[in-house]
C-alpha cells in the first residue's frame, strides 16, 4: 500500500469510479424490479434498495469463512425484496446504530438460516480444490436464489431444521481459475446484469492467533528510519541457536511501520558449518521453495527486492542438515527492517478461507463476480472480453489481485474500456445501507481570506474513492478530537449517494466548518482520464456531474495514468472537467514540479506533495518556504496518508508553521487561486 505512494508519486491512495453509460436496463434488471424492492432507474449509477424496517443481525467477526459466506448468500436473496438481514463481521460496527433500524442481535448466526430458509431454493456447493469456484457459485447463487456452502456444511444444511437441498454441486467440475471463469462466461454471462461488474478474490488468509509469533525472537534491527537504501549491503545473521529442531523460520517485518519503506530483500545465502547449502535471489522461482508466508510482501515487476511495508511481513522456511552446529543466513537487504527468528513453525497467512464480503450486493443484483488478473495473458484476455460486453460508464465494484501492481494495472486496462472503479471489496452490508436515506447536502459558502502575499496551504486525507474506507477507517480518523481544529478536507466517495447515503449524511451532518468533503479519484469514481475512450468521455463526466452535486463533493482528486506513469491533464480531458463537470479546480496527483499551474487557460490544477509523517509534513512546508520569494501568493497542497496519518498530526504540522502560512480549506484555496491568476469567480 505504502509503496504504491513512492510509484505514483503522490500521498494519496484512491480506487473508485462511476458507471456513465445510459443505457437501457438488462431483462435481468428488469426482472428485478418488477419481483423484488430494487429500484434502478437507467440514470443511476447504483440500485437503491428498499428501507429496512427491522434487522436480524448476525455476529460473525469469529466465524469461519464458510459460515460468513453462507450468510451473504441469504443475505443477498432475502435483501433483494426488503432488507432484513445485517451480517455484522467487523468486531465493532457503530452504522448498526447510525441507521436508527429496530434490530435484534443473534448470537448464533445459524438461527438465522433456520430463520430464511424458506425464502431460498437450495444450495450451491463450491469446490475447495478450485477456490474460484466460490465465485462461479456466488454467481448461481444469484441466478439461482440459493445460498453458497461447502461440501461439510452443504450436508448439515440438508438435516432439520433447514432442509436445504442441493441444487448445483461444482465438485470436480472445474480444473482450475481459468476453467471456472471460462465456463462462467459461456454459461451464465448472458443470465446476469451488465449494469455491474463484480471483481472479488474467492478466498481471504485465515486470521492468525495473537501468540502466533511469540517463540520469535529479534536478530537484527535497522535503528533509523533510512528511505534512500544508503545502508544496502550483506548483512550475516548467526543463527545457530535456533538448530535443533526440523526447522528454523526467518520473518522479515518493517521497522518503522508508520512511512511505508520496510525491509527491501534482493538476495539470500544460508551456509551450514561453513558450507554454503543454498542460494537464491528474491522473485525467481528458486525463492519459492523456501518463501513459507509472504502475507502482504510484494515483488515487483522489474524490482530487484522483495519488500514489506507498514504491517505486513514474510517469512522463510530453511531445513538445514541434521547435526549442523553452525548456521549463518547472509542476506542482501537495505531500508527499514527487523529479522526475527524461530525453530517453532509459526501458522501461516497462506491458509485461507473464503471470503465473505460484498456476495450480498452481487447476489442481490445478479452480477456475475469473477477475479481475473490483468497480467496473465490468458486471463487478461478474458477479463477484456468481459469489459468489451457492457457500455462506457459502467462500475466494476471490488478490487483486482496482486494489491499495487494489480491497481496499477487494472484502473489501466478498466478505463481503456471506458469502465470505472469502486474499491469496495470489504464493504459490508451494502443491501442494507443502500436503502438508507441522506439529507441533501447543504450548499457551503466558502470563508474567503482576503488574497495577500502567503503561502496558502491545503491539506487532504486520502482514500475516500475506496467505499470500503469511507466505511471503515474514515469513521476512525473523523472520531479523532482534534478533527476541527484547523482545516482539512476529507476525500470520499459521491457514490455514497446510491451505495450508503446514511455513512454520506453521517459526515455531512457531524463536520465541522473546518472540514470538507471532496470527491477522490478521479470524480465520480476511480479512472484514468488519460486511457478513457474520447468518445465516450464527456458524456460520462455529465454523467458524473449530478453525483458531485448531489454528495456536496467539488474539487475532485485526479490520478492520471498512462503506461505506468504519471501524466498531466490536458486538452479535451481537462476541459471536460470544465464543461461537464463544472468544477472550479482540482488536485492531481503526481508528475509535476509545479505547484500550481492553469490548464487550458482556466482550470486550476495543484499538484500534491504527499506526506506519511508530521515531520515529513512540515519538511515539505519548510522547503516551498525556502523557494518562496514572498512578492506574491504560493500555493501549496499537501495529501495526507490516510493510513498513517490522524488528525492530531495535521494540527501538529500546523502549530509548526510560520505567520507567513495560511491553512484553508479545498473550497477557499480555488477561490484565491482564481483570484491570483486572474480568473473568474466561477468556470
Amino acid at each position: 500500500m505504502f509503496r504504491k505512494w513512492i510509484m505514483l508519486g503522490l500521498a494519496l491512495v484512491c480506487t473508485l469510479t462511476l458507471p456513465l453509460g445510459a443505457s437501457a436496463e438488462s431483462s435481468v434488471q428488469a426482472d428485478l424490479n418488477k419481483k423484488d424492492g430494487i429500484v434502478w432507474p437507467k440514470n443511476q449509477e447504483l440500485p437503491t434498495f428498499a428501507k429496512a424496517k427491522r434487522l436480524d443481525v448476525a455476529q460473525v467477526y469469529d466465524a469461519s469463512g464458510d459460515i460468513k459466506i453462507l450468510l451473504t448468500t441469504l443475505q443477498g436473496i432475502v435483501n433483494r425484496k426488503e432488507p432484513r438481514i445485517y451480517v455484522q463481521q467487523n468486531e465493532k460496527d457503530p452504522w448498526i446504530n447510525d441507521i436508527q433500524v429496530p434490530y435484534r442481535i443473534h448470537d448464533d448466526a445459524m438461527d438465522i438460516v433456520k430463520a430464511y430458509a424458506r425464502e431460498v431454493k437450495g444450495v450451491i456447493v463450491y469446490d475447495p480444490a478450485v477456490p474460484d469456484s466460490i465465485n462461479v457459485a456466488t454467481t448461481l447463487a444469484g441466478l439461482k436464489d440459493a445460498v453458497v456452502a461447502s461440501p461439510e456444511l452443504a450436508a448439515e444444511l440438508a438435516k432439520t431444521p433447514y432442509r436445504l437441498r442441493v441444487i448445483e454441486d461444482l465438485q470436480g467440475k472445474f480444473q482450475d481459475r481459468m476453467d471456472a471463469y471460462t465456463w462462467q462466461y459461456e454459461h451464465l454471462w448472458s443470465q446476469t446484469t451488465k449494469r455491474m461488474l463484480v471483481g472479488l478474490s474467492p478466498n481471504t488468509s485465515i486470521p492468525l492467533p495473537p501468540d502466533n509469533w511469540d517463540t520469535f525472537r529479534t536478530v537484527l534491527t535497522e535503528p533509523e528510519q533510512i528511505r534512500d537504501a544508503s545502508n544496502r549491503r550483506t548483512y550475516d545473521l548467526d543463527l545457530s541457536e535456533f538448530l535443533g529442531g526440523d526447522a528454523i523460520y526467518l520473518r522479515f517485518q518493517d521497522a518503522f511501520t508508520q512511512d511505508g519503506w520496510g525491509p527491501a530483500v534482493h538476495e539470500i545465502s544460508v551456509t551450514a558449518d561453513g558450507e554454503e547449502i543454498l542460494r537464491f535471489e528474491t522473485g525467481t522461482p528458486e525463492e519459492e521453495a523456501y518463501l513459507y508466508d509472504r502475507q502482504g510482501s510484494k515483488f515487483l515487476p522489474g524490482a530487484d527486492h522483495r519488500f514489506a511495508d507498514n504491517g505486513n511481513y514474510f517469512v522463510y522456511e530453511f531445513n538445514p542438515p541434521a547435526g549442523t552446529q553452525q548456521l549463518t543466513v547472509s542476506v542482501e537487504m537495505w531500508n527499514q527492517f527487523t529479522v526475527s527468528a524461530s525453530s517453532v513453525q509459526p501458522l501461516s497467512s497462506e491458509q485461507k478461507e473464503p471470503y465473505g464480503y460484498l456476495r450480498d450486493y452481487a447476489v442481490a443484483n445478479k452480477a456475475m463476480v469473477f477475479w481475473l488478473s490483468s497480467g496473465v495473458p490468458e486471463q487478461r484476455a478474458l477479463f477484456e472480453r468481459i469489459l468489451a460486453d457492457v457500455e462506457p460508464g459502467t462500475p466494476y465494484l471490488g478490487w483486482f489481485d496482486n494489491d499495487v501492481e494489480g491497481e496499477v494495472a487494472g484502473i489501466d486496462l478498466t478505463s481503456r474500456y471506458g469502465v470505472y472503479v469502486l474499491p469496495s471489496d470489504w464493504f459490508h452490508n451494502m443491501t442494507v445501507m443502500a436503502g438508507t436515506k441522506a439529507k441533501p447536502a447543504k450548499p457551503i459558502k466558502p470563508v474567503n481570506p482576503k488574497l495577500n502575499n502567503k503561502i496558502y496551504v491545503t491539506f487532504t486525507f486520502g482514500e475516500g474513492d475506496n467505499l470500503q474506507y469511507d466505511q471503515n477507517h474514515m469513521r476512525n480518523l473523523w472520531d479523532d478530537p482534534a478533527r476541527g481544529e484547523v482545516p482539512m478536507n476529507w476525500t470520499a466517495s459521491p457514490l455514497l449517494v446510491d451505495a450508503a447515503p446514511a455513512i454520506l449524511d453521517y459526515y455531512q451532518s457531524t463536520a465541522t466548518k473546518n472540514d470538507l468533503l471532496v470527491a477522490g479519484p478521479s470524480g465520480a469514481g476511480y479512472f484514468s482520464p488519460q486511457v478513457w475512450p474520447e468518445e465516450s468521455f464527456a458524456q460520462f463526466m455529465m454523467d458524473s456531474s449530478p453525483y458531485l452535486k448531489k454528495s456536496g463533493m467539488s474539487y475532485p482528486f485526479v490520478i492520471n495514468r498512462e503506461n505506468n506513469r504519471d501524466v498531466p491533464l490536458t486538452g479535451s480531458k481537462a476541459e471536460s472537467y470544465v464543461k461537464e463537470l463544472k468544477v472550479p479546480g482540482l488536485f492531481l496527483g503526481g508528475g509535476s514540479d509545479n505547484y500550481v499551474e492553469i490548464v487550458n487557460g482556466n482550470l486550476p490544477v495543484s499538484y500534491f506533495k504527499g506526506t506519511t509523517t508530521a515531520r515529513d509534513g512540515i519538511n515539505i512546508l519548510n522547503d516551498a518556504k525556502a523557494s518562496w520569494d514572498g512578492n506574491s501568493p504560493m500555493f501549496v497542497s499537501v495529501g495526507v496518508n490516510a493510513w498513517s496519518m490522524r488528525p492530531s498530526d495535521v494540527v501538529a504540522i500546523t502549530q509548526a508553521l510560520g505567520p507567513e502560512f495560511e491553512v484553508v480549506l479545498a473550497d477557499s484555496y480555488f477561490t484565491l487561486i482564481r483570484e491570483a491568476y486572474g480568473l473568474p469567480k466561477k468556470p
